[in-house]
């Protein structure tokens, strides 16, 4: 037995040893960014951290907050659930958010919509342009078909479980954990409903912008697409920032786009003015 394992104040050595190590995937405690936008100050940084491949990562986020995901080395897939953070039942719709904005692909502009009619988060900017709405995430059936193990311990974790560890975090459980949204990693669809996936490698550094239009709880998962054509697990590092901004006014091009956005924003200001 090795003296950390046999010696309990030698193990309590070894880890504060430790203290100060810093790896590529980790929060940043407190959180430290400098390439944030020139009109944000150093103290409005409320997140920083690298999810790793495989990995997860949670955290709620008031109204007005910004969250810019960045694909690190071009081969990210952020998986993105979103909840109420103060009614969780009411959460991510999918199918509303093609539905409501005749619109399957996400982009600049777009809504992300609940099952409620709220607005939960709005794409600010867009330098990615693949993304999905359609296909979900994988479970462990399908990283063990394709993969051969896809337990949540495993070398190949599925999107599913993660999903679900980091909703636990937060009090939720597993019949929680609805369809996601794909960013980085897109899908189209053809005339005879033939879905092509767009999974890339890409450019590295692609970035999108999102602004939570609600207080909310966003859950992501870094796990390869479920429709990656490639016979291999691989996914890279996904970077998260997320800072304090201003809620959408009243003249905001993004809530008077349509009439169908308009509608979700006045939804979420008549909540709020409950």
């Amino acid at each position: 037995m090795s003296e950390p394992l046999a010696n309990p104040l030698a193990a309590r050595d070894h880890a504060r040893a430790m203290a100060g190590t810093v790896v590529e995937a980790m929060p940043v405690l407190p959180p430290v960014a400098a390439d944030l936008p020139q009109d944000v100050a150093a103290d409005d940084l409320l997140w920083e951290e690298t999810v790793a491949a495989g990995g997860y990562a949670s955290r709620r986020l008031a109204r007005g907050s910004r969250l810019r995901l960045i694909d690190l080395k071009g081969d990210a897939c952020a998986s993105l659930l979103i909840f109420n953070a103060a009614m969780p039942s009411e959460r991510l719709n999918v199918a509303d958010t093609v539905k409501v904005q005749w619109n399957a692909y996400l982009g600049a502009g777009k809504l992300l919509l609940s099952d409620m009619g709220r607005v939960l988060m709005s794409l600010l900017e867009d330098g990615a342009g693949t993304h999905d709405a359609f296909c979900g995430t994988s479970n462990a059936a399908t990283n063990a078909a394709k993969y051969g193990e896809g337990r949540n311990s495993g070398a190949f974790p599925n999107g599913r479980d993660r999903f679900l560890l980091g909703a636990a975090k937060h009090g939720l459980q597993r019949r929680d954990i609805h369809p996601c949204i794909n960013l980085f990693k897109g899908s189209r669809i053809a005339a005879d409903g033939t879905i092509t996936p767009l999974v890339g490698p890409f450019e590295p550094g692609r970035a999108v912008l999102l602004r939570a239009e609600m207080d909310v709880i966003v859950v992501i998962v870094n796990c390869p697409h479920v429709l990656d054509p490639r016979e291999n697990w691989s996914v890279t590092p996904l970077r998260v920032s997320a800072w304090r901004g201003p809620v959408a006014a009243a003249d905001d091009p993004i809530r008077n786009a349509t009439p169908e956005g308009l509608r979700a924003f006045q939804n979420v200001e008549d909540y709020f003015r409950l």
